[in-house]
């Protein structure tokens, strides 16, 4: 799912199905199965402090808290994916030039095979860390909400640039892949609680978690913008300077925290839309304690007040939430995306451990685990992989800055459109798309022309933020949001770890295969080819077998309901 749909998907756990005016449940939810929250689990959220409801807060407030979470996201999330844009800093540094051997030295290489390697690793340790990092900051998030969780990337941000400044200032720190890694795992607390500010406007929630999606794609360019101010300096714009011109950004994030975002989360719109219920209850204007007053007219006066009170906060709630009527379209929009999945409902209520021992985790683990070690394998060494296929430093070049602007570019420009297949498309078919996706990109990484590079690049930046949405939409959809936090933690956890390999693929490509990367490329899209395959064609036969029993089920319904009236049972029921 995007995380479009995904926020949005969040607001309906443990909902009642909704009901007919006979009390009958919708045909089309008798197809879905619902999810459920578990009593460890709704005791663990019962120890959260109570949200802020949205009309307590100003919608300039709360427009300004928005504007601020999305600019945080863009100047810190994900920057450290932006890698491709700062590689050819780090080269023109001279860092880790001395690993080049005496030979390399003498040839005048700009850029030698152990240098390479250790600065493809110094990415390699970063997108890892960005990964594995997701399910502990989603568990500090549930216990402690976004603010503790923004103060702390903060903290990570600000020490990890200011060990990178260091370093760049003084070589002999050795201090570059901590910090990296520092600045990576900020990036995990800023960006994860991020989408928690969507429940200020709960009427487009859809629309800020799109913004913000599309801030942690654009987050990508930071590096992009420095390279083009240290190119146009000519080099004088050094990187110690820009890491500490950087700090600025923890500290204004850090100042915001403390002084305009809220101090809890927002209230979820299922929590609001529950007080909407007991708001449209007048009978909450007469209490026990009524009978106490012996005045008629102080009586009068006092359920007067309690029904002023009451309208006046139906008013406010539904300047939050909109009307009966949007309220109502929305969950219908829901039960359209359930049903169009076909595969809605299909582990969930079953504990966590159970899901992971079915095929259902197993293939989308392998096929994310391939994926994962293919986009940042390419992410590392895009413009060394071109240098080799076209023989030529300028046409790599010009492939590499390519993707310095397409990717942070791609990602914002493409994720409403993703939102729009996921909810049209059955997780089948949308895997099915992916496969074709990935293949097609591995046979055009394949090819050595500079077209194919150009558009392998282009299909790239639109498969990798469609990637990370359908993954996390079949984790919903397939495992249900009781146990979402676990089963998608550790699918990426697990392909963070299996990230390691990726130094001993760039090892390869140096050593065994002399600089071609084209084995590498072939061997790992014939890889997710096959396991892809197997996904899509053992997803599409579940799909139609749980169609077919959603069908067999409903004509059983039917078949009784006909029963029962013949019996006269009908009659017999609406006088009971």
């Amino acid at each position: 799912m995007s995380l479009v749909q995904h926020v949005s998907a969040l607001e309906g756990v443990d909902r009642e199905p909704p009901q007919d005016d006979a009390g009958e449940v919708h045909s089309i939810r008798r197809k879905i199965s619902y999810d459920v929250i578990q009593p460890s689990q709704a005791a663990a959220v019962a120890e959260q402090p109570p949200g802020i409801p949205a009309y307590k807060q100003s919608t300039a407030k709360r427009l300004v808290q928005v504007f601020i979470t999305v600019l945080a996201c863009w100047l810190a999330s994900g920057i450290v994916f932006g890698f491709a844009a700062l590689k050819p800093v780090l080269v023109a540094e001279g860092v880790y030039h001395d690993l080049c051997t005496e030979d390399e030295l003498q040839k005048g290489v700009e850029l030698c095979s152990q240098q390479d390697l250790r600065l493809n690793f110094f990415f390699t340790v970063a997108s890892i860390t960005a990964n594995m990092s997701a399910l502990p900051v989603g568990t500090i998030l549930d216990r402690y909400g976004s603010r503790i969780c923004g103060i702390i990337g903060c903290f990570l941000l600000a020490i990890g640039s200011t060990l990178m400044a260091l370093t760049f200032r003084n070589p002999g720190l050795h201090m570059l892949i901590p910090g990296n890694f520092l600045v990576a795992l900020s990036g995990t607390f800023i960006f994860v609680p991020s989408f928690q500010i969507a429940n200020a406007f709960p009427r487009y929630s859809g629309t800020i978690v799109a913004l913000i999606t599309g801030s942690f794609d654009a987050s990508a360019g930071v590096y992009l913008f420095y390279r083009a101010a240290y190119e146009a300096s000519d080099r004088s714009f050094t990187p110690d300077k820009f890491f500490f011109g950087y700090l600025a950004v923890p500290g204004v994030i850090f100042l915001a925290l403390i002084t305009i975002m809220p101090s809890r989360d927002y209230t979820s719109t299922l929590e609001l839309e529950s007080k909407m219920e007991l708001a449209e209850d007048a009978t909450q204007d007469v209490h026990d304690s009524d009978d106490e007053i012996e005045s008629d007219r102080e009586l009068m006066r006092v359920r007067k007040d309690r029904a002023q009170r009451r309208k006046n906060k139906m008013r406010k709630l539904r300047r939050v939430l909109g009307s009966k009527d949007e309220i109502q379209q929305r969950a219908e929009r829901e039960e359209d995306r359930q049903h169009t999945s076909r595969v809605w409902g299909a582990l969930h209520g079953l504990p966590a451990h159970k899901q992971m021992a079915t095929p259902w985790f197993i293939l989308i683990t392998i096929m994310t685990v391939l994926q994962m070690l293919r986009m940042n394998y390419f992410i590392a060494t895009v413009r060394s992989q071109y240098e080799y296929m076209l023989s030529s430093v300028d046409l790599a070049a010009r492939i590499n800055e390519f993707f310095d602007v397409a990717l942070p570019v791609g990602g914002v420009l493409f994720t409403p459109f993703i939102g729009m297949l996921l909810d049209r498309l059955s997780v089948a078919v949308m895997l099915g798309i992916i496969v074709a996706f990935t293949t097609v990109i591995g046979i055009l990484n394949s090819i050595p022309t500079l077209w194919a590079g150009y558009s392998t690049v282009t299909l790239f930046v639109l498969l990798r933020p469609l990637y990370y949405s359908a993954m996390s939409d079949y984790a919903t959809k397939v495992f249900g949001f009781a146990t979402f936090g676990r089963v998608y933690g550790t699918i990426i956890c697990l392909s963070g770890l299996v990230n390691f390999s990726q130094y001993g693929l760039d090892a390869l490509t140096h050593r065994t295969f002399h600089e071609n990367p084209i084995p590498i490329n072939a061997t790992l899209a014939t890889a997710g080819f096959l396991v892809g395959v197997v996904l899509v064609s053992f997803v599409a036969i579940k799909g139609r077998q749980m169609a077919a029993q959603a069908r067999h089920d409903e004509e059983q319904d039917r078949l009784l309901e006909e029963d029962e009236s013949s019996l006269g049972y009908g009659s017999i029921n609406s006088h009971v």
